[in-house]
């Protein structure tokens, strides 16, 4: 058993300063003479981004195989699919003697602008916490790392590396650190990387609150905090605050910073052992769980199709899928041969392989193609039109593959708008005036606006599927593989309906959170507002019916547990797979509150005709919100609404149950306070209903119910003036108030 402690014993504090950064871009530092070893670091999410051995450029990367990328693979609703896919990962790791992933990326979709939005899950935490820690678990499965980013609230990309989010602490909670907190809880990840942006005005690399109280205390992280790359900015504060290795370094300059800090009497020496321990401890789990692995890139690239077959969603299929292979097919738009399946950035995969749809029709049927538009273009290209009018014209079904380009999402900026190419909604204006039955495929890693969404019969949206986007794109069309990929985010109908939009710009380095906990469908549900596609949408090529919904009990402490079961019959003729989503909605009107909330979900397989009872359990966290008066999760007494949906605004089946608090909130009675907050008092409204018959208010004009809105408004200050009542006496009742709350 290796002593790790002793090992940072006889190191010197040069070493251990040395062991807090990185030797280069990608890896740490060794200490050879106590056999402390060199390992690498290297960016995923989606696919292995490793620098070639020996080469001066960091872009130089190996073959890899692409995934599809978080935007995709959120769409499963699949934890299975997850784990898999950590698996697939950690063998490339493992392969490629990569100590650490750095991956999965869990920030919040809070707009559908954020340049990084194809590396993200979700707009709903507890959708992304689920992704994250079943990919997590795949991964570390193979004796390698993963390293959960970015640590927090890293929104947007704009002036990303100074700008601070403004976040109130309930929204923090309950949107933003949510998406982390199970994934770090159960998934354990070996390595959490902090963010570059400020929160609430402190520097994510040097914020205690989240790197040390939150992530290490609350939490129980004992893996070890790095930074995102160049993210930090005092590196003394930083290692007070709980950052332990700085990516990729600083050439020394903040190793001698750390030295002079301790040899001052600024850092205690016991602050950086506690940090070379963190480092040093996962350094050698992935050396004692080192193997020779080889991987079968094919083997790979084959499950990436898959994986891209269960993510891609079918957002509108008016009878025109799957398509006839018999039937004369149009393929329109340039993407359909050259496709676009990975994002920019710090994941682009140079790719083993790509296959197009174009090339894997080839295998199931002849089709005409036409390039319709260029790519990386804006302007319409009238010859690549009409020759695009022509083909669609002479087919029975015309197939336009359609999306955003490379240069309009990428880590390093922002989008400016949710539009697709003018060239491209052009062609798909003109193709549909002579081709009725038109189907888009979309290439994209965000929402788009569909200005032609009630003119064409079907859109596929594959979001950015990875290297085999063909083969998958192929086996949807032709229903060789029935889609059951459910949208992980809203599709507003246009940007400004975005909860953000009015809050996104950043003014003076600071980004307002005003919208607080109303992310996505949150929002949209509150403000009763149409949107394009909700979250949870997505259709098949079978039908479900949802069926005898069973509460497993009718009243709970929140400290119990709930089962909620039900039956689901695939009802139609295919096979096809359906993702029952389980939504809490909270009747007790104590607090503001979204209309409901998801909780838990299941995907199911079903043969036609086939019936199957699935399972959920819903905890205390399941029906709580973030109460800062007591800097806790607290469950309100009353009802709560169990709702079952195909979507967040599909739900089919409902039930109600009674939970009752085991928390009595803190609660002082002042000269402000309300007669209508003692009567809401359990303790106190015996005794205020006895002190409201004595009262006789008719000298104000009317005769007064005490229940009535007008008295329940009414401070006990005010009983000087409808009662007569003196100071001395009021200061009586309020102290008798207290003492029976004590």
């Amino acid at each position: 058993m290796r002593d790790i402690k002793q090992l940072i014993n006889q190191m010197t504090l040069q070493e251990k300063a040395g062991m807090c950064s990185g030797l280069d871009f990608w890896r740490l530092k060794s200490v050879e003479r106590l056999g402390i070893p060199k390992v690498m670091v290297s960016d995923g999410p989606h696919g292995l981004r490793k620098q070639k051995d020996g080469a001066s450029d960091v872009n130089d990367s190996i073959k890899a195989v692409c995934f599809p990328a978080g935007c995709a693979i959120a769409c499963s609703f699949d934890r299975d699919l997850l784990y898999n896919l950590g698996i697939l990962l950690g063998e490339e790791c493992q392969a490629e003697n990569v100590s650490i992933l750095l991956g999965p990326a869990v920030n919040i979709k809070r707009s559908p602008l954020c340049g990084r939005n194809f590396e993200y899950f979700s707009e709903d935490p507890y959708l992304s916490s689920e992704m994250a820690c079943n990919y997590i678990q795949g991964v570390q499965s193979q004796g390698v790392g993963t390293s959960l980013k970015h640590f927090a609230a890293n929104n947007q990309e704009s002036r990303r590396m100074t700008a601070s989010a403004q976040i109130d602490e309930r929204t923090l909670r309950e949107i933003y650190l949510a998406s982390f907190e199970n994934a770090v809880k159960v998934g354990k990840p070996w390595a959490v990387m902090c963010s570059y942006n400020r929160i609430n005005e402190v520097f994510a690399s040097e914020n205690k609150k989240l790197l040390t109280d939150i992530l290490r205390h609350e939490w129980e992280f004992d893996g070890y905090v790095m930074s995102d790359w160049g993210a930090v900015n005092n590196r003394v504060e930083g290692l007070k605050a709980g950052l332990d290795l700085e990516m990729p370094g600083s050439h020394g300059t903040n190793d001698k910073l750390i030295i002079e800090a301790i040899n001052k009497g600024i850092l205690d020496e016991t602050t950086l052992d506690e940090a070379v321990e963190r480092i040093v401890t996962k350094i050698f789990e992935f050396v004692d769980n080192r193997q020779d692995a080889i991987f079968n890139r094919d083997v790979h690239h084959e499950a990436a199709s898959k994986i891209a077959t269960q993510s891609a969603v079918l957002l509108k299929n008016d009878g025109v899928l799957p398509l006839n292979k018999e039937a004369k097919i149009a393929f329109i738009g340039a993407f359909a041969k050259s496709p676009r399946f990975q994002g920019g950035g710090s994941s682009h995969i140079n790719t083993y392989k790509v296959n197009s749809a174009l090339e894997a029709v080839s295998n199931v049927t002849s089709v005409s193609y036409a390039q319709g538009y260029e790519l990386d273009v804006d302007q319409i290209n009238e010859e690549l039109v009409q020759e695009a009018i022509q083909v669609a014209k002479s087919s029975e079904v015309a197939v336009i593959f359609a999306g955003l380009p490379d240069f309009f999402e990428s880590e390093g900026y922002d989008r400016t708008h949710m539009q697709l190419p003018n060239c491209q909604n052009e062609l798909i204006k003109e193709v549909v005036k002579v081709q009725p039955n038109t189907v888009v495929v979309l290439h994209n890693g965000s929402p788009v606006e569909m200005p032609w969404i009630h003119d064409v019969k079907g859109v596929l949206e594959m979001y950015l599927a990875g290297q085999a986007v063909g083969l998958a794109t192929i086996d949807l069309l032709f229903g060789r593989v029935n889609p059951s990929g459910k949208l992980a985010e809203t599709f507003p109908l246009k940007l400004s309906d975005n909860p953000s939009y009015l809050n996104y710009q950043v003014v003076d380095d600071l980004i307002h959170y005003r919208e607080g906990i109303f992310v996505g469908y949150r929002y949209y549900d509150k403000k009763e507002m149409n949107v394009l596609f909700p979250f949870g949408y997505g259709l098949s090529y079978t039908t479900f019916e949802y069926h005898d919904l069973v509460l497993s009990r009718k009243e709970m402490l929140d400290t119990d547990e709930l089962v909620v079961s039900l039956k689901i019959t695939n009802t139609g003729a295919v096979a096809g797979k359906e993702v029952v989503q389980l939504y809490v909605s909270d009747l007790t009107h104590l607090t503001i509150r979204p209309i409901k909330e998801l909780k838990d979900f299941v995907k199911v397989e079903l043969q036609a005709g086939e019936t199957k009872e699935v399972q959920m359990t819903l905890d205390k966290r399941a029906f709580a919100w973030y109460n800062e008066t007591i800097s806790d999760w607290y469950v309100g007494t009353g009802e709560y609404e169990i709702l079952i949906g195909k979507s967040s605004r599909e739900i089919v089946l409902k039930d109600v149950i009674k939970v009752q608090s085991t928390v009595e909130l803190p609660f002082k009675v002042t000269a402000n306070t309300t007669f209508g907050d003692l009567m809401k008092h359990e303790t106190l409204r015996p005794i205020i209903e006895s002190l409201a018959k004595q009262i006789d208010i008719s000298n104000v004009g009317q005769e007064i119910d005490f229940n009535l809105e007008l008295i329940q408004d009414t401070p006990l200050r005010e009983l000087r003036t409808i009662q007569n009542i003196d100071n001395a006496m009021i200061e009586y009742l309020i102290q008798t108030f207290n003492h029976y709350l004590s």
